[in-house]
């Protein structure tokens, strides 16, 4: 018979450590700690009298000073720091008192540790600060008593490298924001990614922030550092071009009239360093959920709507026909987005209220893309890759085609890649819009020819592959099916 020596070994090893468990137990006698902790004053006010020791610490590290400066209870405090609790203490997790103090925004407990000699420039895991967490927090008071306590007004955490001027900004805070730029706050400082606190509080629209940091010098061209990875056109890889700037930030997010207040102070309009304009941007903002990206519509903010913002842009010099030099954020799709006007890509999405805005304000319907595929065959569905996913219903797709049609597109246009509308619906499963495009005078014998990948409309909508998968749809099929029985091709 084998003996188990694991066996044996790990029966004393446990037995060893409940045994130093019990003996820290013993060791450690929390009814002070527990007291403040469950605010039991009496019993409080019975364990100092007897001499309990205010430094001893749970598990954790956590002390009776903790639990009271959490409990924003003044009193405990006051007659613990008198017995002499450590002031500085920390537990486990990097927390000293005055962290604690300066989260619950309580100006009253921070001025009675700072008076008690607690560290102003105390630091939690990470490098957080407690002025870092002031700002946060918001509460102007224990602000000014930190920086009237000698803390550092551009200490940076160690995680993202944001100040607290960043993390007031970020926070929609002005009057910390008003208090750290008075107080030595450096507004160029950035974050490991680049971010100033105007971008931060672009991004997040906070206006009445933005409008304090630019008047107070901020620089509106501020933008974030180009993506890693850019190859410039004398092929070293430095990458010479910015990123996204506030108005970029501002618009992506929906915050329009952050946007327009960016805009009022000198933003640039055509600002494209991604490829992409902010009148580009606009259509996938109002319309987002594009297949493979699975993001909600943001939620924005203000009163400004989007269609709104469209005629700011354009007020302030917005190109209504510029072309897109890189591929925008819109999630699965075969279609070229190089050269892409504003209007192909609402096209795209079958926003026929912003295509009416568009022209109505001056955009030029018929420009393609640099594979000469035509705004009508976008919206149509060429370059869909899961049908269903992206945003526009059926009836908005057809209410699209019906628009750009009227304005004079070609309906027998044919792209470089041997596309035509009929092919787009045909890959978008849009039996009604095939429908359509028949009876306004789309001819057979030009759309029912394969592209350059082999597709004719009729072999799309019986299934092709898409990924892993076939995608289909015999109500589409049986349409084209009929209208090809019906107009017999010689052969």
């Amino acid at each position: 018979m084998k003996f188990n020596f694991r066996k044996p070994i790990l029966l004393v090893t446990l037995l060893l450590l409940v045994s130093f468990a019990e003996a820290e137990s013993a060791a450690q006698d929390t009814r002070l700690i527990d007291a403040v902790n469950a605010q039991d004053l009496s019993t409080f006010r019975v364990l100092l009298d007897q001499g309990f020791d205010v430094n001893e610490r749970e598990a954790n590290g956590t002390r009776a000073l903790h639990w009271a400066v959490h409990r924003d209870n003044i009193g405990m405090a006051r007659q613990l720091i008198a017995a002499g609790a450590d002031v500085n203490a920390k537990n486990r997790y990097e927390v000293a008192a005055l962290s604690l103090a300066a989260n619950n925004g309580n100006a009253e407990m921070v001025s009675l540790l700072l008076d008690a000699s607690a560290n102003v420039n105390t630091t939690m895991s990470e490098n957080e600060t407690a002025l870092l967490t002031a700002a946060r927090v918001g509460v102007t008071g224990v602000v000014q008593l930190l920086l009237d306590g000698g803390a550092d007004a551009n200490t940076a955490e160690s995680w993202r490298g944001q100040t607290p001027l960043m993390w007031a900004a970020g926070e929609n805070n002005l009057a910390v924001v008003e208090l750290l730029l008075t107080s030595g706050a450096a507004l160029d400082a950035r974050s490991d990614k680049g971010f100033t606190a105007l971008l931060f509080a672009a991004r997040e629209g906070h206006s009445e922030i933005v409008e304090s940091l630019l008047n107070h010098g901020a620089d509106i061209t501020e933008s974030l550092p180009a993506r890693a990875g850019i190859i410039t056109e004398n092929g070293t890889g430095t990458a010479t071009q910015t990123g996204m700037n506030g108005l970029l930030l501002a618009a992506g997010s929906a915050h329009f009239e952050t946007a327009a207040l960016l805009l009022e102070a000198g933003a640039d309009p055509n600002h494209n360093p991604l490829g992409w304009t902010p009148l580009h941007q606009v259509s996938w903002v109002r319309k987002a959920g594009q297949s493979g990206s699975n993001n909600p519509t943001p939620e924005g903010s203000g009163e400004l709507g989007s269609l709104d913002f469209v005629r700011e842009l354009v007020g302030h010099g917005a190109d209504l026909n510029a072309l897109a030099s890189g591929r925008p954020p819109v999630g699965v799709s075969s279609l070229n987005m190089e050269s892409s006007t504003p209007f192909l890509l609402a096209s795209r999405s079958a926003d026929v209220d912003l295509l009416r805005l568009l022209v109505e304000l001056g955009a030029d319907p018929e420009i393609p893309n640099i594979d000469e595929s035509t705004p009508l065959m976008v919206a149509a569905g060429l370059g869909t890759e899961s049908p269903g996913e992206d945003p526009g219903t059926e009836s908005e797709i057809l209410e699209s085609v019906k628009y750009i049609l009227s304005l004079g597109s070609d309906i027998n246009a044919v792209d470089d890649r041997g596309n035509t509308a009929m092919h787009g619906a045909a890959y978008k499963h849009a039996p009604s819009v095939v429908e359509y495009l028949d009876q306004q005078g789309a001819e057979i014998s030009i759309w029912s020819q394969e592209n350059d990948f082999g597709h004719t409309p009729l072999i799309i909508a019986a299934g092709i592959h898409r990924g892993m998968n076939i995608v289909s749809s015999r109500v589409t099929e049986t349409v084209i099916q009929e209208l090809m029985d019906q107009y017999a091709l010689p052969k």
